[in-house]
């Protein structure tokens, strides 16, 4: 790439210099946090286009990022910047790339376009382009999108650059940085890179005021903190398989508590079924299906509760999940069905609820299934903008973690009650028994009907 007298005359720094002037067709960087990774990985793509009209021809940028927010900042703080410094005439777009995603655009004189928007699968495959993919190691369905990606950039000539701060091992962006000898160029600045390079900053400063060592060592550090990402580590896991656990064969007729992950096309539908057997929560089956028609899931549903002492059924009412729970109360009666709203409050007591459930040992789970165990691993705690802990977990064939959460609705079923349960069958009499308790199937407890 030649260099225009603009970019001559900015003050790079040597990191930065080595990554705009690495002429790879397919590169990839990890940047700590506060270096300019997105300030770089755009001056590059304006610096190609300038380059592409000088020679009278034109080309095209894709920037996908992690959401519409983080888009907009690329294209303001970025590309619109360095073209403003430049003294580029442009011309600027907004408009709907589908009902659900804005585009952002600039189109130069000589018919070269540098589009942001945020990353899904269908973006990723709705250009034939150079493409930037932005902190993708943060970008949801990281693997479906790098899926849809890849055979649009297959043209000949057409560039990649992938830049992160890691995120824990569960993403494609930790596959990418991790490999070799696959024709990839890799680039790593770390804070003390950067600041060897000239970078004013204050390395002890910013560590104190991290106030958490993993944040310091995954942002700024690029340390892969997979245990620490993780929820459930592989340690934690192994601690409550059970050889036992997992066979309906084996379930000794105790009060039982289900949770139930809706989904109805991509992910798994799944049923969780925990029985009590004196303080320890024994998984005795797991149903999963992948577009399972709401009927089947009804069906399926309704067999666990024929099989099984159920007490109580915790399901995943968000979204798609507000009529087959409904149905489920119709059927099951009121007072044994809940639905939990897939909340960021709520995601937290669960997953700090079935957290404890393992750490405690009150679990058992199922011995030596290597996609129950990678499911449960899966799941990541994250912390969003504004310091809100988030759960998230990539989606790929086996699912998006919904095991996981299956298992933790059942745990939060059981939490619902209160000591040890005695119940016996009560005959259900039209004139004392409303609709919900004959639903129910009339289960008396120590605490009144179920």
């Amino acid at each position: 790439m030649n260099q225009t007298p603009l970019a001559a005359a900015l003050t790079l720094y040597p990191y930065q210099k080595r990554w705009i002037t690495d002429q790879a067709r397919f590169k990839i960087a990890m940047f700590a946090r506060q270096c300019g990774k997105t300030f770089t990985s755009t001056l590059e793509i304006v610096l190609d286009c300038l380059e592409a009209e000088a020679r009278g021809g034109r080309t095209r940028w894709v920037i996908l990022s992690r959401g519409e927010r983080q888009a907009r900042e690329a294209m303001n703080e970025g590309v619109k910047v360095h073209l403003r410094a430049m003294q580029m005439a442009f011309k600027e777009l907004d408009y709907d790339f589908d009902a659900s995603t804005k585009a952002l655009e600039v189109e130069l004189p000589g018919g070269s376009k540098i589009t942001a928007l945020p990353a899904n699968p269908d973006t990723a495959r709705g250009f034939s382009a150079n493409v930037l993919l932005d902190e993708f190691a943060f970008h949801q369905d990281s693997r479906a999108i790098w899926k849809a990606l890849f055979p649009v950039i297959s043209k000949p000539g057409l560039k990649l650059r992938v830049i992160s701060t890691p995120n824990g091992k569960g993403n494609k962006f930790y596959e990418l940085m991790t490999g070799s000898d696959d024709g990839w160029s890799r680039h790593s600045t770390d804070i003390y890179t950067a600041v060897a390079d000239g970078l004013p900053r204050n390395i002890e400063e910013l560590r104190r005021g991290a106030g958490d060592e993993d944040l310091w060592a995954q942002e700024f550090e690029l340390k892969w903190l997979d245990e620490a990402s993780s929820w459930l580590d592989f340690g934690l896991i192994a601690s409550v398989e059970h050889d036992d656990a997992g066979k309906p064969e084996l379930y000794g007729g105790g009060p039982c508590f289900v949770g139930v992950d809706i989904a109805a096309r991509n992910d798994l539908f799944v049923i969780w079924v925990d029985e009590i057997v004196g303080d320890v929560a024994w998984c005795r089956e797991i149903i999963t299906r992948k577009r399972a028609s709401f009927a089947e899931q009804d069906a399926l549903l309704d067999d666990v509760f024929r099989r099984y002492r159920v007490m109580r059924a915790c399901m995943d009412q968000t979204g798609m999940g507000e009529k087959p729970v409904e149905d489920a109360k119709r059927r099951h009666g009121s007072m044994r069905v809940e639905g939990v709203l897939f909340t960021a409050a709520n995601k937290l007591t669960l997953a700090t609820q079935g957290k404890e459930a393992f750490e405690d040992r009150k679990t058992r789970i199922p011995a030596g299934d290597p996609v129950l165990r990678a499911d449960l691993h899966k799941l990541q705690k994250t912390t969003g903008p504004t310091g809100t802990p988030r759960f998230v977990a990539d989606s790929d064939s086996a699912g998006h973690a919904d095991r996981t959460w299956a298992k933790f609705l059942a745990t939060n079923a059981a939490a619902g009650s209160a000591g040890p349960i005695d119940y016996h069958r009560v005959q259900p009499h039209d004139s004392d028994l409303d609709r919900d308790m004959k639903l129910g199937a009339g289960w008396r407890t120590n605490e009144g009907i179920w």
